[in-house]
């Protein structure tokens, strides 16, 4: 058995079985440990490098191409060949998840320009997954091929592979931003990216820009890079502002919308159809929203959606009559539906590949561009060493042409040509082991010609170089014509042309829902288990209503399609129904808690209709209560709005709404208080103040009703008949007084009921 050391802060190294174990304090070893998963998450794994714009993965399926020689004009190679390779050679992860990532390369609708050319199916823009990697092929692009431009001559490090047999390069040489062209996403333990794609033409005037200008302002940056170029297109309606503040502190959010036209079918009939959706919106899942809301006559001006679309996206809106303003229709999808979205944007890279940092735009590039200085160094010097060592070959072979037979007669006779040759004309090994390995058809004249010529050509070429090693302008200079060229290659149409539109929002004040509704007759039913329907027309009220087995009527009342019902429950709640979204009443209808979130144990203590301008009285069964605008509980969610405050037993118990100057409160105890309802307070909240008090503890309000002092008050009797007191002096009182028994004849359950 290992010794136990009584300090747990002491690593005492013990024996077991020839064995050395180490004992530490348990949040020590878990903290080191996670530290190290989470390093090695943010490094290899989540954030891109800004140098190149690759994570290691996408790095490793490009360097595995590469070795493969799958060239854009090759042909093609089977995807589970390809993955195999990453995942054998130089990326020890599940295939799975190599093939994810390379499929999402080849996605024109993921990524703005695609560095894999997938034959065969990839995914779609619905959703669907791409087919397994036997059944598909991939080569690289033009894109990928750039971004490997130099590989092979010495541009960057490279690195051992994970099990030591195979090299890797340790980032690549980039001839453009790929980073900001093409974007990137991840979540890291701690933190994440979220960077757009741009477009590739105004990445490299920007980077052309902040070469000749190192003290660039972010307003200009942000002039040559207007805003994200999204591969899936889009109209972008994000302030000019918020654009320019989050390219200069790299974090921000940008107001994405579809492309939409009206199409005129003739006769005044019309349609809007979309053919450019946001970024990241899955298709088939936008069309299930937009029937969703349909069905829930969320938007009832809007009849119906179909799917038109075969190669390019074209979804296709039916307004419910022609006389709809499109723009209105259009302004409220963008709020209901993905229609409209928000791409976040946050550029946390990794700076030279090691330091994680959230970046402007301006130290992006700047990174981008460091980078290319510095690749630009390392080819060069990889160049004139190439130059040098074929100068001194051309050296060699130019000496044999000049003393040929002498050469012919050492290589024939001698025993060692090549130390002979070396002594005689003062060689170098490398230039004797030439002469020695060259064909007999080299030895014309014609050959020693172009060898010359060879060689004051590469003393030119390396006469140029030693000259850009040597000033920093021209290697400026040399990068800023990469860029050119890049931005003339893959800048142009169609691909590199901008596809999203960048406009501003337009002016449209948000229309209420009753503004778009059809306007018909109603009555509504509400019975007293909850069940709710509206019948068409206004019926009778005192008609003969079906309901369920041991189910009545409770309230009935005539309204429209535009009415806003509200419904206060025992819970304090105020919840708002639009006439519209009610079941229809040819069955029982629905239960009420189908359309509003009402608890089941909560009764409905009142439903009406909305009334803009009116006030309401609201009480507990405490005998708490104060007067509310209706405006003020209008609720905007099936969650209700909490207007009267209630706990410990005690229920909202009255609301009724105001059409006087007095206030009786009546008592469970018969007891009958009328007072001024200038007396309450107008609350949009709370408990309110004591309208009657109590004797006994267990007292409780049962009903309350204002009234205009000089109509009196009324109630209903127990034989139906209107019953009014005109001279009250007996019952009137200050608010929270105990009041006088009721008047004679007042009804038994004490409720006015009217």
């Amino acid at each position: 058995m290992a010794k136990k050391t009584d300090n747990p802060d002491i690593n005492a190294p013990d024996q077991e079985d020839g064995g050395i174990m180490t004992s530490e304090p348990l949040k020590r070893a878990l903290g080191e440990r996670y530290l190290t998963y989470a390093l090695s998450t943010i490094m290899n794994r989540a954030l891109p490098d800004a140098r190149d714009g690759l994570k290691p993965v996408h790095r490793r399926i490009l360097y595995a191409m590469r070795e493969l020689k799958l060239d854009p004009k090759g042909r093609y190679r089977k995807s589970s060949k390809i993955t195999g390779d990453v995942m054998g050679n130089y990326h020890p992860h599940g295939d799975a998840a190599i093939y994810d990532a390379m499929a999402r390369l080849a996605q024109d609708f993921s990524v703005r320009y695609p560095l894999v050319d997938g034959q065969g199916n990839f995914g779609n823009i619905d959703g669907d997954n791409p087919a397994a990697a036997r059944y598909t092929e991939a080569r690289m692009t033009e894109i990928a091929v750039a971004l490997m431009e130099g590989l092979s001559e010495d541009a960057v490090d490279f690195k051992d592979n994970y099990d030591g047999t195979l090299q890797e390069p340790v980032v690549m040489p980039a001839r453009f931003p790929h980073l900001l062209a093409n974007g990137s996403s991840g979540i890291a333990v701690g933190m994440a990216t979220n960077i757009p794609p741009h477009n590739i033409g105004e990445l490299c005037d920007a980077a052309i820009h902040l070469i000749r200008t190192p003290n660039a302002r972010d307003e200009t940056l942000a002039e040559l890079v207007p805003g994200p170029d999204f591969p899936t297109g889009g109209v972008l309606v994000e302030p000019r502002e918020n654009i320019v503040k989050a390219y200069a502190c790299g974090k921000g959010s940008f107001r994405l919308r579809a492309r939409w036209a009206v199409e005129e079918l003739g006769r005044g009939q019309w349609q809007i159809v979309v053919t450019e959706i946001p970024y990241q919106v899955q298709k088939s899942k936008l069309i299930e929203k937009i029937a969703e809301i349909i069905n829930l006559k969320k938007i009832p001006i809007l009849a119906d959606v179909r799917d038109e679309s075969a190669e390019d996206i074209r979804l296709v809106l039916e307004p419910r009559a022609k006389t709809v303003d499109p723009q209105v229709l259009m302004e409220t999808l963008f709020r209901q539906s993905d229609l409209e979205t928000r791409f976040s944007m946050n550029m946390n890279v990794l700076i030279d590949g090691l330091v994680p940092q959230v970046s402007s735009l301006k130290e992006m590039l700047r990174a981008f561009i460091d980078h290319a200085r510095e690749v630009l160094g390392r080819r060069t010097k990889f160049r004139l060493g190439k130059i040098e060592a074929r100068l001194e070959v051309l050296g060699g072979y130019i000496i044999a042409f000049l003393n040929l037979d002498r050469v012919i007669e050492i290589i024939r006779y001698e025993d060692e040509p090549k130390a002979m040759l070396m002594v005689e004309f003062e060689l170098s090994d490398v230039q004797a082991e030439a002469i020695l390995n060259m064909r007999l058809r080299s030895l014309r004249k014609l050959e020693e010609m172009e060898l010359k010529r060879e060689r004051d050509a590469l003393m030119v070429e390396q006469s140029e170089l030693k000259d850009l090693l040597g000033d920093v302008m021209r290697q400026w200079a040399r990068i800023i014509e990469q860029l050119r060229e890049a931005k003339k290659q893959f800048g142009k149409a169609p691909n590199g042309t901008r596809r999203t539109e960048l406009a501003d929002a337009p002016d449209v004040e948000e229309v209420p829902i009753e503004a778009m509704i059809e306007k018909e007759a109603i009555t509504v039913v509400c019975s007293k288990m909850g069940w709710i329907r509206a019948m068409k027309g206004h019926i009778a009220l005192d008609s003969d209503m079906k309901f369920k087995d041991g189910d009545e009527g409770r309230f009935v009342f005539h309204a429209h399609t535009t009415d806003k019902l509200l419904l206060m429950a025992a819970n304090g709640r105020f919840y708002t129904i639009v006439g519209n979204t009610l079941p229809g009443g040819r069955g029982m209808g629905e239960p009420v808690r189908l359309i509003v979130d009402l608890p089941n144990e909560c009764d409905i203590v009142d439903l009406f209709l909305h009334e803009a301008g009116a006030e309401l009285i609201v009480a507990s069964s405490a005998g708490d209560g104060f007067v509310v605008a209706e405006s003020e509980v209008l609720a905007q969610t099936r969650s209700g709005k909490q207007v009267l405050n209630v706990k410990g037993g005690v229920v909202a118990r009255v609301c009724k709404r105001v059409v006087g100057d007095q206030v009786a409160c009546v008592g469970i105890n018969r007891k009958m208080l009328v007072f001024a309802v200038g007396d309450l307070p107008r609350l949009g909240r709370g408990k309110g103040v004591r309208l009657q008090k109590y004797a006994d503890k267990d007292g409780e309000l049962s009903d309350v009703k204002s009234f205009g002092l000089t109509e009196g008050l009324q109630w209903l009797d127990s034989g139906g008949r209107t019953r009014r007191v005109v001279e009250l002096d007996e019952w009137r009182g200050k608010r929270a007084g105990a009041g006088r028994m009721a008047p004679r004849g007042f009804p038994r359950d004490n409720r006015f009921n009217m």
